[in-house]
């Protein structure tokens, strides 16, 4: 079995945590702007200073209101600055933080709070409150809750006394690496989420690794724009990472605002998920189809991969840095004003980036720094760091991260910041966690002779055609995906005699692409069996098949009529498709392809 282990482990003081670390900004460097959010057509910062006050007084209206010490408080709101200040103030409080995306179901806020044995909750507004409201009587031991849009942020800090301040001190002071910080529930594709136990040495030891690896992003310099859902851990532990560094965080009011707010806010470095930089390209590529700009786009996107495939290659001819020079002036500065133009770098994460879109963002300037990890790793387990980049691959294990690809090519994982166990499952945790601290992943990958790991594809994704052939359906997915006018895509075969696609397509892309195809007349509707946009997706298969033998191409697919969603089901959070959900709703077609 393969094994690599990055050196360099910085290891963490007894009293170290994410409270603690906040607790020294606010002594060192007091005036710094820790956080900033949007009021009318501006950002507002709010110094250390300020944030460590909101927190503590906090943590004093929760201890009044009656959470002790290691008990778990639900928090049901999206990502706003409200909930890093209710973050801290729960664990300030000597409690943990149980994390639910705003857009939870009443049965899934239901079962979170009831298996986690929560006695608090916060919600964000009236719609989730009226979530939690409908499966109250389900939870007894819930007896504490707050509205944030009702004013939850001066209520309890108005509770705060000299007493319970007082306590506050005590149970920060008193908080150990081994208690629990937080319960993330895996949105997982299939069955109820389990709860990740991550304690606070997970959280304060992923910190100090990440200080380590991306040092040039992680210092009071900088500045990121928060926009993913924090209920998640890839933004929680980037907003942990930014506290404890000074990094100012700016807190977007959601993704349909979020060109507006980049260009407002003006960011240094940005972390997403694959698809908002697919959304970025394409609507890039389409505003210059649309402006009769197109084969300009075009050439340059392809010079743009170029000169970062040189990069790699460490040689660019002269021809490709000519051309770069000049598209540098005419496009790719157009490019990075969509990020606000002070972006350098860009964390990936959550899905599979791709060669082209890496290739592409560090050709206009913006260097992608991929990275993998999972809920039950604290997110970061291996990461590009901006000395040690290899485009298509998500980087070397973190600083005393070792990656071991097993027998069979899962990807098993061991540091200190792999998770304790599930909450109340130790089948589970049984299953995928050993005695000797190793963590079975559930990807696939491959490690290279520098530590640079790959994923290949889900150990419990692999399809097996009918007649034994074994095909990892990520590769295909992921190159379909890359075309604009594809949103989602899902290769379905097991058990079958030949591997086909379900694909959606992008319903924000389709208008603009109708328009620049003299298409504007036709309905929308009709758009999906019209054969411009069949010859399109023929083209897409057509190029995800040249990764794959015969026998793992795409036969043929079938274009639904709706987009995958978050609110529909067939999404996680984090964009990811629900594989047996998709596969429910859509067996018709599934059988009608293999009649």
């Amino acid at each position: 079995m393969q094994t690599y282990t990055t050196p360099g482990e910085r290891t963490v003081s007894p009293e170290t945590n994410a409270v603690s670390m906040l607790k020294s900004r606010a002594e060192s460097a007091p005036d710094h702007a820790a956080l900033a959010y949007r009021d009318g057509d501006s950002f507002v910062d709010v110094s250390t200073a300020e944030f460590w006050l909101t927190v503590r007084e906090l943590a004093a209206g929760l201890v009044a209101a009656g959470v002790q010490k290691g008990d778990r408080v639900g928090l049901h709101t999206a990502t706003r600055i409200e909930f890093t200040y209710f973050d801290y103030a729960i664990w300030a409080a000597g409690a943990a933080t149980v994390t639910m995306y705003e857009t939870s179901s009443a049965e899934q806020v239901k079962w979170m709070l009831s298996d986690s044995g929560a006695v608090a909750v916060v919600s964000e507004n009236s719609d989730t409150f009226e979530v939690f409201e409908s499966v109250s009587a389900a939870l007894p031991a819930c007896r504490i809750s707050y509205v944030i849009e009702d004013g939850a942020v001066a209520t309890l800090r108005a509770m705060a006394s000299d007493t319970t301040l007082s306590e506050v001190d005590r149970r920060i002071a008193s908080i150990s690496h081994a208690d629990l910080a937080t319960l993330v529930y895996t949105s997982g594709t299939t069955g109820m989420p389990k709860g990740c136990s991550l304690t606070h040495h997970n959280f304060a030891w992923e910190v100090h690794q990440l200080d380590d690896s991306v040092a040039k992003l992680m210092s009071q310099d900088n500045s990121t724009l928060m926009f993913l859902p924090l209920a998640h851990i890839f933004a929680r532990a980037v907003q942990s990472a930014c506290v404890a560094n000074g990094v100012k965080i700016g807190f977007s009011t959601g993704i349909p605002q979020l060109l507006e707010e980049l260009s407002m806010f003006k960011p240094t470095w940005v972390f997403s998920v694959p698809r908002v930089f697919e959304k970025i390209y394409n609507g890039a590529k389409q505003k210059a189809d649309a402006d009769g700009k197109g084969k300009i786009f075009d050439k340059a996107a392809g010079v743009a991969i170029a000169y970062s495939q040189g990069i790699e290659r460490g040689k660019i001819g002269i021809g490709t840095k000519l051309a770069h020079g000049l598209f540098d002036k005419l496009v790719y500065v157009k490019l990075r004003g969509a990020f606000g133009g002070e972006v350098k770098h860009a964390i990936s994460g959550g899905a599979a980036l791709g060669e082209r879109l890496g290739h592409f963002f560090r050709g206009i300037g913006i260097v992608p720094l991929e990275g993998y990890g999972l809920t039950e790793t604290t997110a970061g387990a291996t990461l590009n760091t901006p000395e040690a980049i290899r485009i298509g691959t998500v980087g070397r294990p973190l600083p005393g991260v070792s990656i071991r690809i097993a027998e069979d090519g899962e990807v098993l994982i061991k540091g200190g910041h792999v998770f304790r166990g599930y909450w109340n499952n130790e089948q589970a945790t049984k299953e995928i966690l050993t005695d000797d601290g190793w963590f079975a992943s559930g990807d696939l990958g491959a490690l290279d002779a520098d530590g640079f790991l790959s994923i290949t594809g889900r150990k419990k994704e692999i399809i097996v055609t009918s007649s034994g052939k074994n095909v990892a359906p990520a590769g295909l997915e992921d190159r379909m995906r890359s075309h604009a006018l594809i949103s989602q895509v899902m290769v379905v075969g097991d058990a079958r005699p030949f591997i086909a696609a379900l694909v959606t397509l992008d319903e924000d892309s389709l208008p603009a692409w109708a328009a620049a195809n003299g298409l504007e007349d036709v309905p929308v509707g009709e758009l999906h069996d019209h054969e411009a946009v069949i010859a399109e997706v023929d083209g897409a298969v057509k190029n995800a098949n040249k990764l794959v033998s015969k026998a793992e191409a795409i036969k043929t697919y079938r274009i639904l009529r709706e987009d995958f969603s978050i609110e529909g089901g067939e999404l996680t959070p984090t964009m990811k498709v629900k594989r047996s959900v998709v596969a429910s709703r859509n067996a018709a077609v599934i059988e009608e392809i293999y009649a």
